[in-house]
């Protein structure tokens, strides 16, 4: 099996390129699936949750097929679907009637406990079989915040992970939300004066990108909600990738090239990522090396390889 890592499974998750925005789309609006192609996202997530009203479920699902099996050959981005959580007793309907579509994978919502996730991995072999599928072929991305006890949960999926459990292999990436989070503690407020995030939200991004982490999954940071405001998404994207997170949710087109300029590495990142990986190439015997008069060892080594990633390069060992 290849390395797994959060920027490996970035990449892995859209054809070698690392997978950096990510939008949601409603499932049941044509007219919106069909702009979404050409926005230049990385991945659309189809949407069968939250955009559509129970009542039109059952012509999302039909819709989404159709567009799936029209698009998802030649699409320019991955296309995803969110489906509805476990709880709600929709989601078996919702992957029936997807997953002949071949959808890239499946992003899970209101996951309470790492139960949850076992249960929709065993559901999914019996799908996959039915349609001809592989055994464990389709891949989930877990909003994993979106509950008190599903954000207590976390610290199970690593040890999952380590395991080699057959529904932590499923997982590339992992992701948090708080709108779900807030309703549920009847929390009114999510930010500070200042804009940063209240102590249990600030948990919540902080836990989901540690775990993401120790599974050596993608890190996916969660969406910001207001659309107009450019200057304070660049400022939270840039956040983002200073942090760690290998991507971003979008839930709007506008929002899709402000996301790729942040998580673009500058001229000057790149040339100190290619300055020490030369270095580095130039003494292949040695575990440290030297590079604009500092003493550089392996965890360097590895930040420059992920700059490099991030500006779509595939860097040398």
């Amino acid at each position: 099996m290849p390395p797994r890592g959060p920027d490996a499974e970035a990449a892995r998750m859209n054809g070698g390129r690392m997978l950096r925005s990510l939008l949601f789309v409603p499932g049941d609006n044509e007219r919106k699936l069909a702009r979404a192609l050409g926005c230049g996202a990385d991945a659309l997530i189809i949407d069968l949750e939250d955009s559509v009203e129970p009542g039109r479920l059952g012509a999302a699902r039909a819709q989404v097929l159709e567009f799936l099996q029209a698009e998802s050959a030649a699409a320019p981005a991955e296309l995803w679907v969110r489906v509805n959580a476990l709880s709600s007793g929709r989601l078996y309907e919702d992957v029936t009637a997807v997953l002949p579509g071949r959808p890239a994978g499946l992003v899970l919502p209101k996951i309470d406990r790492y139960a949850d996730l076992e249960h929709i991995a065993l559901t999914l072999e019996a799908i996959e079989a039915g349609h001809g599928l592989q055994i464990g072929s389709t891949r989930l991305i877990v909003i994993g915040t979106e509950t008190p006890t599903g954000l207590l949960s976390l610290s199970q999926y690593p040890q999952a992970a380590a395991e080699h459990c057959a529904s932590a292999r499923r997982v590339v990436g992992l992701t948090w939300g708080m709108e779900d989070l807030s309703a549920t503690l009847g929390a009114r407020v999510q930010r500070g004066p200042d804009g940063a995030l209240r102590p249990v939200f600030e948990q919540a991004r902080t836990t989901c990108l540690l775990v993401a982490a120790a599974m050596g999954v993608a890190a996916l940071d969660t969406v910001f909600v207001e659309y107009r405001d450019a200057d304070g998404l660049r400022r939270e994207t840039e956040q983002a990738r200073a942090d760690g997170f290998t991507g971003k949710l979008a839930i709007h087109p506008d929002q899709i090239p402000l996301i790729h300029a942040a998580f673009a590495p500058s001229t000057a990142e790149l040339e100190w990522a290619r300055g020490v990986l030369a270095a580095f190439a130039a003494a292949p015997e040695a575990g440290v090396t030297s590079f604009e008069g500092r003493m550089l060892d392996q965890p360097h080594r590895r930040l420059a390889q992920r700059i490099l990633r991030q500006a779509g390069v595939e860097p040398g060992e």
